[in-house]
């Protein structure tokens, strides 16, 4: 089983947001709600696009050639069976909002790297797990409404 990996926001002004509510607020349950929630939508948005704002690279030949013979080309990056959209989930408490998937495999997807047999094959890095800077945005407008900041 493959070690989990962790991604983690290098924003500064979210992290000092957060220290700050952190220490105004008691209860940040219904916050971390809602940032796992744009987490949540950001994913699917990347899924449904195939990487946003850069397209991910585009499939290899082998890979096509491989999908068309089991009639799974035309077809999606990253959703040949759909296992590894439907794997991501979220988790939120009162001092964190979390997303990720629990598949061998995500972390290769996410980073990109060698695998397969001997690491002959390098996969492509294709950040499903990626926010934009409208994502940061929303985090930010969800802070200040819960900080009951204007």
């Amino acid at each position: 089983m493959s070690e989990p990996i962790e991604i983690k926001i290098d924003n500064q002004e979210v992290q000092e947001r957060l220290l700050n509510l952190a220490k105004r607020s008691e209860n940040l349950r219904p916050l971390m709600k809602n940032i796992a929630g744009v987490f949540a939508y950001s994913t699917e948005e990347n899924f449904k696009k195939e990487g946003r704002p850069d397209k991910w690279t585009d499939l290899a030949e082998s890979t096509k050639k491989q999908r068309t013979k089991t009639g799974h080309y035309p077809g999606q990056i990253l959703q040949v069976s759909g296992q590894l959209a439907s794997s991501i989930s979220t988790y939120y408490d009162n001092d964190s909002a979390v997303i990720g998937s629990n598949l061998d495999y995500a972390a290769i997807h996410q980073l990109g790297g060698q695998a397969g047999k001997n690491q002959s094959v390098t996969i492509p890095a294709r950040p499903y797990l990626h926010l934009k800077e409208e994502d940061f945005n929303e985090i930010m407008t969800d802070l200040s409404k819960h900080l009951g900041a204007p």
